[in-house]
């Protein structure tokens, strides 16, 4: 059997995060969400095909097979996730699993979906419950089947939704062929399963929640970051370089190259990538990710973060609930705020709308290459555009568009 990951999008709701860097490559726990698809799959699967677009060969350049074997093919012009699945059908003559490109599964989750799927004579679909399905494809089952497929509904009758993942028989090719643009002028893959249901030919499979997440809106990285430590049972190395004094306690993975430097306290979960230079004195807190070739410095706390590659965190800065993107450097004293002090969920401002992110703790969603100087202060639930410059003293919040400057 094998297996389709549509990788093609931008994914414009992740900005200022995919400004540069494809959705996929985004860090979960130290490697791309990809990358963690690809290793759960390879002892499932023969095969596994990667639907590329925007900046594709970053993504062949970045992604390892492992030990399977990876096929890549382009999407030019995006058209739609039916489309998308269009591309494969000279590629594949058996039934093969297909999954988007930004949900992450366990490996117990995928191996039960396969397993459903081989003992299947149909194409079937993944479905998992949720706590608020409007923002969802809510799923109607009945004997089996799937009955209905209601896009993002207002009033939802059930907590069902559409997982991002599907075993497709040879018959999805039919129901694309015979798919027609939706009101967004795209050819959609739940146009193509409603096809599939008149002819009772499309089943499911129920997914733990526990074994499933999805990936949709920047902040959404940092539960996955603490998640995917958890459900996909990630190896603990210590293949770096720890000097006298430092103390840790719980998950602790250093990879080749880092060093944590004299009297740095850390409590994982905590991932600390290829060449990170960490203390001293320094304090990090789970759930955190340490990109390759970071400098964390001297009285730095970092707490439940994501700190992309080569970004700077040098010395009395705090960084809590935040996701800092590549190439980044913070002056000394630069701090972020992370909890309303009226202790409500903290509501950011993003792409030009306000959200509820149900959260009570967020700090500062940061693309790459922003600079900070000396003493400035972010607020809570604050989006920096890439190529920032937040002067010294400074503070900001809400939303900042690419390259501002605020002094």
């Amino acid at each position: 059997m094998k297996a389709y990951i549509l990788a093609a999008g931008k994914g414009t709701r992740m900005q200022p995060l995919t400004e540069n860097t494809p959705k996929p490559l985004l860090p979960v726990a130290g490697k791309p969400i990809l990358q963690h698809n690809v290793d759960n799959l390879k002892d499932l699967v023969d095969e596994i095909i990667i639907l590329v677009g925007w900046r594709g060969r970053r993504i062949q350049e970045s992604i390892e097979g492992n030990g399977v074997t990876l096929e890549y093919i382009r999407q030019e012009k995006p058209l739609g996730t039916a489309d998308a699945v269009r591309q494969v059908e000279r590629y594949i003559q058996e039934p093969f699993i297909c999954m988007n490109g930004d949900v992450i599964l366990s490996k117990t989750g995928l191996r039960e979906f396969v397993n459903r799927f081989r003992d299947s004579t149909r194409s079937i679909m993944g479905v998992v419950k949720v706590d608020d399905p409007s923002n969802y494809g809510l799923i109607e089952v009945e004997d089996d089947m799937v009955k209905d497929i209601i896009e993002k509904p207002k009033e939802p009758k059930g907590d069902l939704v559409n997982a991002g993942v599907y075993g497709f028989t040879q018959d999805i090719f039919h129901a694309v062929e015979k798919t027609t643009l939706s009101p967004r002028r795209e050819y959609e893959i739940t146009d193509s399963l409603k096809l599939l249901m008149k002819d009772r030919a499309l089943g499911y499979h129920e997914l733990e929640r526990g074994h499933w997440i999805e990936i949709s809106r920047p902040w959404d990285l940092l539960d996955a970051n603490r998640r995917v430590i958890d459900i996909l049972d990630l190896e603990e190395k210590m293949d770096g370089i720890v000097e006298d004094n430092v103390h840790m306690e719980g998950w602790v993975s250093l990879e080749e190259g880092a060093r944590l430097r004299e009297g740095t306290y850390i409590i994982g979960p905590v991932h600390i990538g290829k060449d990170a230079d960490i203390g001293p004195n320094a304090f990090i807190r789970g759930c955190t990710s340490i990109g390759p070739g970071c400098r964390i410095g001297a009285a730095v706390e970092i707490k439940n973060s994501i700190v992309m590659e080569n970004s700077n965190i040098p010395h009395h800065n705090y960084v809590g609930d935040s996701i800092i993107g590549r190439n980044c450097n913070f002056g000394c004293g630069t701090k972020v705020a992370n909890l309303r002090l009226d202790g409500k969920n903290i509501v950011v401002t993003h792409m030009g709308k306000k959200v509820d992110t149900g959260m009570r703790k967020l700090g500062v969603i940061m693309g790459d290459d922003v600079k900070t100087g000396i003493n400035s202060m972010i607020n809570v639930g604050t989006v920096i555009g890439q190529g920032s410059f937040i002067g010294p003293g400074a503070r900001v919040s809400g939303e900042m568009g690419n390259k501002s400057r605020i002094q």
